[in-house]
């Protein structure tokens, strides 16, 4: 079950004047968007977090609250030994005849020639769930999505991946007829489409208006020069015309635009008749191409002209930060505080659940468990980072034995990218400081051989952010804070930094590590992220 947050406001009769993008700030990347009545509901990719597959709420497409996951529990979704950025990939979500569909990817390997990419599909008659099995549909690329025709027939579609050699990998949109009753695939796979000039096809959707079927794809890649393509056929299988003047949306080529990475998108319609797209896009740090705050959500209006094409309403193919909003109440929901108890749902677990993480209102322990590199059970609770400027404290109880019994605090992108500062034990020095910073799985160590002792006892650590640098601290009475090492480089925390591919963002994480084995415990009492 989805966790619930407690009642919201009631909706005011007044109008938003106007939606600020992103709408979903930090790592919330391939927004897939489904409207039931009055509410509008985003799934998003979670990659090899747990709980899978974000989904936030919305009445108003201005202000979004994150409602729960749909992917909650072991049975719904196994990430055990994924790699950095495999795991969840773009799901997407539907409902027909009272039943929400969710399709989506788990990758067990990417960087290879071939690729791993069993896709899978769950149900239920409610947002809040219970979700169903998911039941394996294929593995013949990612990106799956499901149609609802109006003639009640289902049709399944996902981009084909194509390992062989001076072959287009990206081998096109693949459609097949699935059975609900059978949960299966029926009939024979049809390539309906092989993509535009612009290449790298994936994420399909498909839509059907005004006698159109309509294939909405993202095309370009998901870095800088990541678009929205449009084609439209009389018939389901195509051939499948491109819209006159695609991309329709995109970043490509303007470095002025404060939202960059354009693209992977999905459409809605109000009860009004309006029209918006909710899409993929991320913000570099400033001077640099590296968006440590991973691919985030933003949305534009669009509207349907006289030719039966889409277009974006303000005109061109660019994202606009501010868009208009639609003829809708306002619904406002609470503003989340500093401060969250660790049994929110705004934290996540790398790779699963842990009985080695253990957290209620007041407190958190963490059981150490295996290194940051490691793609199997971590301690670790982690939120998303959504501001480029930050103060992050938190406060730490721990009493180590060993050099290889660690805790603290990380800014933590994957298993080959992160900063952490954390508390051991020295031989001689007894309990000690020192960072752990991997630059694209290369560690290196800050302080060297000069840590730095602390007494025993409650400490508290703290991370500020600006922009790119950041800069590590210590207290032992929350008041009077002191520098641990140099200022790091923040921006290396991203996407686009180093030879791995990443997908995901910055998360701030609490971890305890015990090579030992011996399970040694750290407690922490808060965690507070502070936009500066």
């Amino acid at each position: 079950m989805l966790e619930i947050p407690s009642p919201s406001p009631p909706a005011s009769d007044t109008v938003a004047r106007v939606i600020r993008n992103p709408i979903l700030s930090g790592f919330n990347p391939d927004p897939s968007i489904c409207r039931v009545g009055q509410d509008y509901y985003i799934a998003t990719s979670t990659f090899e977090w747990f709980p899978g597959v974000q989904i936030h709420h919305s009445r108003d497409l201005v202000n979004w609250r994150l409602l729960g996951h749909a992917l909650e529990e072991s049975r719904l979704l196994d990430l055990r030994g994924v790699p950095s950025s495999g795991g969840v990939w773009a799901p997407a979500l539907s409902h027909h005849g009272g039943l929400f569909y969710l399709c989506y990817t788990v990758v067990h390997q990417h960087e290879a020639a071939t690729k791993d990419t069993p896709n899978f599909l769950t149900t239920a008659p409610s947002i809040d769930g219970p979700w169903s099995d998911p039941v394996f549909i294929n593995s013949s690329g990612f990106d799956p999505s499901l149609f609802h025709d109006e003639d009640g027939r289902k049709y399944w579609l996902n981009m084909v991946w194509d390992h062989r050699a001076d072959h287009n990998p990206f081998h096109g949109i693949v459609l097949q007829e699935y059975d609900h009753q059978a949960e299966s695939l029926i009939g024979e796979p049809r390539m309906i489409f092989k993509g535009s000039k612009i290449g790298l096809t994936e994420g399909p959707h498909l839509y059907r208006r005004n006698g159109y079927y309509y294939l909405l794809t993202a095309e370009g890649g998901t870095e800088y020069d990541h678009a929205v393509t449009l084609a439209r056929s009389r018939t389901l299988d195509g051939p499948y015309e491109v819209h006159p003047a695609n991309p329709i949306l995109t970043s490509s080529g303007r470095d002025d635009l404060t939202l960059q990475k354009a693209g992977h998108a999905s459409l809605v319609e109000t009860p009004g008749g309006e029209w918006y797209m909710p899409h993929l896009c991320g913000r570099p740090l400033p001077g640099t191409r590296r968006c440590n705050l991973g691919r985030e959500t933003a949305i534009q209006q669009v509207e349907w002209r006289d030719d039966d094409w889409l277009y974006l309403v303000e005109g061109g193919n660019a994202p606009h930060d501010e868009v208009s909003p639609p003829q809708l109440p306002s619904h406002s929901w609470p503003d989340l505080p500093d401060r969250l108890t660790f049994d929110s749902l705004h934290y996540a677990t790398p790779r699963g659940p842990s009985a080695n993480v253990i957290r209620d209102t007041e407190k958190l322990v963490l059981r150490g468990c295996e290194s940051l590199e490691s793609n199997f059970e971590q301690a670790m609770l982690a939120r998303r980072l959504t501001f480029q400027q930050a103060t992050i404290t938190t406060s730490l109880e721990f009493d180590p034995t060993s050099f290889q019994q660690m805790a603290g605090l990380a800014l933590y992108y994957n298993t080959h990218l992160f900063h952490y500062l954390y508390l051991s034990q020295d031989e001689n020095l007894g309990p000690c400081l020192q960072i752990h910073s991997c630059d694209d799985g290369t560690s290196n160590f800050p302080l060297g051989k000069n840590l730095l002792p602390v007494p025993q006892g409650p400490v508290y650590l703290r991370a500020t952010l600006d922009h790119r640098d950041l800069q590590f601290s210590y207290s032992t009475d929350e008041a009077n804070f002191h520098p641990v090492g140099p200022v790091l480089d923040a921006s290396l925390l991203s996407d686009d930094h180093g030879d791995h591919w990443g997908f995901t963002g910055t998360f701030v994480a609490l971890c305890c590590q015990d090579l030992t084995g011996a399970r040694l415990a750290a407690e922490f009492h808060f965690l507070q992220i502070s936009a500066s």
